[in-house]
């Protein structure tokens, strides 16, 4: 029986306005570059994956500041080259650069709400497990999460990233279950899944856009709604 269910949170409960896409192409824009809009959420799939990989060996938030600018340049070239557009490491981290300076705001997906409504009133334990660097208290006032989550958990708080088994471990601890009475959610295979199969938690592998295709040794989803049918 399900107790509890986990939620990433960046990419899994939220998104920004404006969308990703669009920002990418705003930033390449102004270097003169042309980027389809419809070709870069496959570029944010591939470098998300190497940023997961890349955050359990070693945070970046935590690394000597060159080796951090390396990182994201690494990350914006991946991403640039899976989306049809080659750049050199220096062009790429300039358009990283101006990528962060630009306005956006955090949105919650259409199917959030409706599914914490409904996990809430079945009594299930809800939680936010999250790789961020700073806490979730200010972010889930902003959004209206706070009435529907009973704790919120960050790799800064707890001194681990996921998919390392210290924040998984605490989670369940907080939501007071074993590990096969939760579900964890999420939109990042490696840190996501592997992370919460390592400690025995039930993994979900949010798969919005379709590209977990070859991923048969967990469940897919590709809304939030469906979380329900696995409780």
């Amino acid at each position: 029986m399900i107790r509890a269910v986990f939620f990433d949170f960046y990419n899994t409960l939220v998104s920004f306005d404006p969308p990703r896409q669009e920002l990418q192409v705003t930033a390449c824009r102004e270097f003169g570059i042309a980027l389809n809009p419809k070709a870069v959420p496959r570029g944010y799939w591939f470098a998300d994956d190497l940023m997961s990989r890349e955050n359990a060996r070693l945070p970046i938030h935590k690394r000597p500041l060159q080796e951090e600018l390396a990182f994201w340049a690494d990350y914006e070239a991946i991403l640039l080259k899976m989306a049809g557009v080659e750049v050199s490491k220096e062009l790429a981290l300039q358009i990283f650069t101006r990528l962060r300076q630009l306005d956006r705001r955090l949105i919650l997906f259409d199917d959030v709400l409706p599914i914490l409504r409904i996990l809430k009133d079945r009594g299930i334990v809800l939680g936010l497990v999250s790789n961020l660097s700073r806490g979730l208290d200010g972010h889930c006032n902003e959004l209206g999460l706070t009435p529907y989550v009973d704790f919120a958990i960050t790799s800064a708080e707890i001194g681990a990233e996921k998919p390392h088994p210290p924040i998984f471990l605490v989670a369940l601890e907080r939501a007071r279950v074993s590990a096969s009475e939760a579900i964890h959610v999420g939109d990042q295979y490696y840190a996501d899944v592997a992370g919460a199969k390592g400690v025995g938690i039930n993994p979900l592998l949010l798969d919005r856009d379709g590209f977990w295709e070859g991923i048969n040794d967990c469940p897919r989803i590709r809304s939030l709604s469906e979380t329900v049918n696995y409780l």
